[in-house]
């Protein structure tokens, strides 16, 4: 097995305890990635899912989740919330020249992708609302900036973004936050 000494735990010379800790030793071309992610979000992740690693000082690396640990711990965020966490392991898959400058400790960002998929007409999530039977309309906006009123088929959603599988065609533009005095036939102005 080859390795490097990534740690030094004992510097100077003396006793030393039985099991005590004198150094640490590993491969850096076995790195796993641990994240901390919120439980609510942990139960939504499989092994096997895509994350894309970003903000590390290269270029974004693909990984794949290895494990969801089984046990949560509780955290304080930064604004001293406690929040239950799992923690996540994850392999990197880009191939290693791609990210043999990373090292033990060092700061990575992961994005984990619930879904994908090609070609996905989407609308600002600020452009959606629901009647009161909770079907989910639009206001596409056509010639002379006259709206009409539209119900829309939602699929995936993030905070930002929506699918939209049915109601819309690509290039269609549509009203964001619209004001509740908005009617179909109304006229809106765009903004420059």
């Amino acid at each position: 097995m080859r390795g490097r000494v990534l740690r030094v735990a004992r510097e100077s010379e003396g006793v030393v305890g039985a099991g005590a800790p004198i150094l640490e030793v590993g491969d850096p071309s076995a790195l796993e990635v641990e994240v901390d992610v919120l439980s609510s979000d942990a139960v939504r992740l499989a092994a096997g899912g895509r994350v894309v690693l970003e903000r590390w000082g290269g270029p974004p690396l693909e990984a794949r989740v290895r494990r969801v640990e089984p046990v949560g711990f509780t955290k304080v965020s930064a604004l001293g919330v406690e929040e239950q966490r799992v923690l996540t392991i994850l392999d990197i898959v880009s191939p290693p020249p791609a990210w043999e400058r990373l090292g033990d400790g060092y700061r990575v960002e992961a994005v984990f992708v619930l879904w994908e998929a090609p070609d996905v007409l989407q609308v600002p999530q600020a452009a959606l609302f629901l009647d009161p039977t909770g079907a989910w309309h639009t206001f596409a906006v056509g010639p002379d900036d006259v709206v009409e009123r539209r119900r829309v088929e939602v699929g995936q959603r993030t905070g930002l973004e929506a699918q939209v599988i049915e109601g819309l065609r690509e290039g269609e533009r549509v009203v964001t936050h619209p004001p509740e005095q908005l009617e179909d036939g109304g006229r809106v102005r765009g903004r420059g």
